[in-house]
């Protein structure tokens, strides 16, 4: 500690049990303490403390807010958390270039504002955009609901600065839109999730704002027909901006919550946003209508106030927090799959769902087939959650075996590692850790991520 002190003031280092503690969860589950917590202002900071981490190889676990749902910033291994979120704000926009550069600490959010007053967008929007840093975003890799049409947080990166393990600063990418100089280091570091070095800055690409939005709302008698309107609308030449699914215990929970005038009595609806000229739109928005109806919804709204558009889109936001007050517990998943395959795979969870007598509610960016599974239990029931721990076991398997991912948007972390082999098999998984040692040769940035351990297995409840 006396190196560390030597270039970091005592106010941001922190070794009491009460602050530790605080830092020792994430929101996923489990629960690790760190042996100190230390803020990061600046770039000099960071280097600081990872060149010594590096020296006397302790772990180092980079934090944002603490947002992440697959236990990222989790300390397993003890050590230093090293917390960027008190870092000043900075956002250096370059209107002209259609690029902005930012520290690690800026909340998503805050990029977008700015851009806004340009004309401009940074299109990236997860639902956690208003609390969580782009520092958690970028390790991340983040998606959110625009993904559909403009794609994830990778696809609009275009340099870092990074510190990497063994205290070096380096630069990847640039300022320009086209860059195949070497190999491409910032799609390596982006959804890393904190194992090859620390974010200190980075450029992102901005896109003009466009001038007119349209919502849809189209309700369905059964999911299934909903999933397979949504691959009838992608494969009919429409790009919306957004398709978002919600099933009838997501709609019920909602309008118990806050009532927004949502259906009750339908048993899926689609949340529909196209983008683009007025007149685009209206074309548009008449050709989704005919589909539609011709593959069988049962009722097509179309808003025509802005009121109207953001009372349902505000209603699809209420989700979380509506069915977070049914039980004690959440277990919030993201199993990702061919948009093709989306109807199987709610027929998967339904199985599932009776399977181990679990109430399990469906919502997510189904424009991506990046849906949203959410099993709602209570943590200190043993047996409910040894069922609960089963049944993610088999959404995951599904999603597999129907082509998918483990994850379209909320990493790996610790909740998903155990499962790694499942879809990259052996040699991928050894090539994964083959960069990782290059890149990390005394393994201190962030340990216990990502890499299965021998006889892992997933858990859900607090040991």
């Amino acid at each position: 500690m006396e190196a560390i002190r030597e270039e970091i003031p005592d106010s941001q280092i922190m070794i009491e049990l009460s602050d530790r503690y605080s830092y020792s969860f994430d929101a996923s589950f489990g629960e690790h303490l760190p042996d100190v917590v230390i803020q990061a202002k600046n770039k000099q900071e960071v280097v600081h403390i990872v060149t010594i981490a590096n020296q006397f190889h302790i772990p180092i676990y980079p934090r944002g807010q603490g947002t992440c749902l697959s236990g990222g910033p989790l300390p397993v291994y003890g050590g230093i958390v090293l917390d960027l979120s008190q870092w000043p704000e900075q956002i250096g926009m370059s209107a002209d270039d259609l690029t902005v550069t930012v520290s690690p600490s800026v909340l998503t959010a805050r990029i977008n504002e700015e851009a806004e007053k340009h004309g401009l967008m940074y299109a990236p929007d997860p639902s956690s955009a208003h609390v969580a840093t782009i520092g958690g975003n970028l390790a991340e890799n983040s998606g959110g609901p625009r993904g559909l049409k403009y794609g994830v947080t990778k696809d609009f990166v275009l340099g870092l600065e990074l510190v990497t393990p063994e205290g070096d600063v380096i630069r990847t990418g640039g300022q320009t839109i086209k860059n195949v100089t070497g190999f491409d280091l910032t799609k390596l570091i982006i959804g890393s999730e904190g194992m090859l070095g620390i974010i200190t800055e980075a450029t992102l690409k901005l896109v003009p704002k466009p001038p007119a939005v349209q919502t849809i709302m189209v309700e369905f008698n059964n999911v299934q027909t909903a999933g397979r309107a949504i691959s009838r609308t992608l494969t009919s030449g429409i790009l919306p901006t957004k398709m978002e699914l919600m099933d009838q215990a997501c709609i019920h929970a909602v309008e118990h919550f806050k009532p927004s005038g949502l259906p009750m009595e339908a048993d899926a609806i689609v949340i529909i946003e196209l983008d683009g000229h007025p007149e685009t739109l209206r074309i548009e928005t008449s050709l989704i209508e005919e589909i539609m109806h011709e593959i069988g919804a049962s009722r097509v709204s179309i808003p025509t106030t802005r009121e109207e558009a953001s009372r349902i889109w505000n209603a699809r936001k209420q989700v979380s927090p509506a069915i977070a007050r049914i039980k004690p517990t959440k277990v919030s998943e993201d199993a990702t799959v061919p948009r093709s395959k989306i109807p199987d795979m709610m027929d998967r969870l339904q199985s599932i769902k009776e399977k181990y007598h679990l109430d399990v509610v469906v919502f997510g960016h189904a424009g991506d087939g990046n849906l949203h599974p959410n099993i709602l239990c209570d943590q200190r029931d043993q047996e409910e959650m040894a069922r609960v721990e089963r049944a993610v076991e088999e959404i995951f398997q599904a999603a597999i075996d129907l082509g998918g991912t483990l994850s379209g948007e909320h990493g790996i972390g610790t909740m998903k590692a155990p499962f790694m082999k499942q879809e990259l098999g052996d040699a991928g998984l050894e090539m994964m850790k083959r960069i990782k040692d290059a890149w990390d040769p005394n393994g201190i940035m962030n340990p216990g991520k990502i890499f299965p351990e021998k006889g892992q297995k997933l858990v859900l409840q607090n040991e």
